[in-house]
């Protein structure tokens, strides 16, 4: 199977040569024909990503100026504080009263709503944003479209709520659980935990697929094939982490892995990504024998990066074994070292 790099609508495959460029390897990909020597397609292919990025940029920008430029003409003088004036041709504010009022130069705001390519600063785009009084969604939106951290983002925790585990709970005997973005436990049904054990009696901070898999014995007698398993987790922890830079969850959470395993920093050093796809799996579960699986994703609306992970039967002999997980006596997971500390990632 190969992964595939994807930009819009149009896939494109990069051979293995081009990607080490970036410092980085995507897992499983069969990619051969055309590496030795590097072929003109793929010199061809790069020009075309290259030349694609660069009209995405553009887009980006283009999108950014139309959205601030929309807010400065609903945002009436009255709202910043400033007299409504006598010459006023619409409502909204002056471009120079945004960049006055921003502490920015009148020529950088006015090349900021056209689109030009000019670099934003997160500290510039909180001024405008504070000026303009965007509200949380609105703030999201811009410093999404210039690809910057907001300085003042609030997250909420992430929480399932009663109609989340309602729907966990129909599932049943199909094994389900809601991941926070960290990857951490937050909800589950019955069958998940005849699965795996009894996470909750984990400390708070240790309910993590991630730490589980490579401090838990059992997950290498569940997962026949863990080597794998373990390693594309590594690699799909790394692309989630590129999103989300210097999130301090992420951070606490890598650094926790490193510091008690060997074999996860080994993984860690290869540099591979992988996509948060949909996967077959094979488990083997003491009571319920081996169990043929898929592994679907659902992302829940409401909450940023929060999914739900439901293994579904590709046979009726599973369907039937799944059963057994609801009436098996969950295990009892091994406590992490130094239970003094409760919480692996930052709040």
């Amino acid at each position: 199977m190969s992964l595939d790099t994807t930009a819009d609508s149009r896939t494109v495959t990069l051979p293995r040569v081009v990607r080490a460029h970036a410092g980085v390897t995507v897992i499983d990909d069969d990619f051969a024909e055309g590496e030795a020597g590097g072929s003109s397609a793929g010199a061809r292919t790069s020009s075309e990503r290259a030349q694609l990025s660069r009209e995405i940029t553009a887009e980006r920008r283009r999108l950014l100026g139309e959205f601030v430029r929309s807010r400065r003409e609903r945002t009436t003088p009255d709202m910043v504080g400033m007299p409504p004036g006598l010459r006023r041709r619409t409502p909204g504010l002056r471009r120079e009263e945004v960049a006055l009022l921003s502490g920015i130069g009148i020529t950088w705001y006015t090349w900021l709503e056209q689109g030009r390519p000019i670099n934003v600063s997160s500290q510039v785009l909180q001024s405008v944003a504070r000026v303009l009084h965007l509200d949380q969604t609105e703030r999201a939106h811009i410093f999404a479209l210039a690809e910057l951290p907001d300085p003042e983002q609030t997250t909420e925790l992430p929480r399932v709520g009663p109609a989340v585990q309602a729907m966990l709970d129909q599932l049943a005997p199909m094994p389900a659980v809601v991941f926070g973005p960290h990857w951490e436990i937050l909800a589950s049904n019955r069958a998940y935990l005849g699965l795996i054990g009894d996470y909750t009696e984990l400390p708070s901070g240790y309910r993590n697929t991630l730490w589980m898999c490579f401090t838990d014995p059992y997950w290498r007698i569940l997962h026949p094939d863990w080597g794998e398993v373990a390693r594309r987790l590594v690699a799909k922890m790394r692309g989630a982490m590129a999103e989300h830079v210097g999130d301090p969850g992420w951070n606490a959470l890598l650094e926790s892995l490193q510091q008690h395993s060997h074999e996860f920093r080994e993984m860690w050093r290869r540099n591979e990504v992988a996509p948060m796809d949909s996967c077959l799996k094979q488990l083997r579960h003491a009571d319920a024998g081996l169990l043929d699986v898929e592994a679907d994703h659902l992302w829940l609306s409401d909450q940023r990066n929060v999914r739900m992970m439901v293994y579904t039967p590709r046979n009726e002999t599973t369907r039937a074994r799944l059963e057994v997980l609801m009436t098996v006596q969950p295990r009892r997971l091994p406590q992490p070292p130094g239970r003094e500390n409760t919480e692996l990632t930052a709040s």
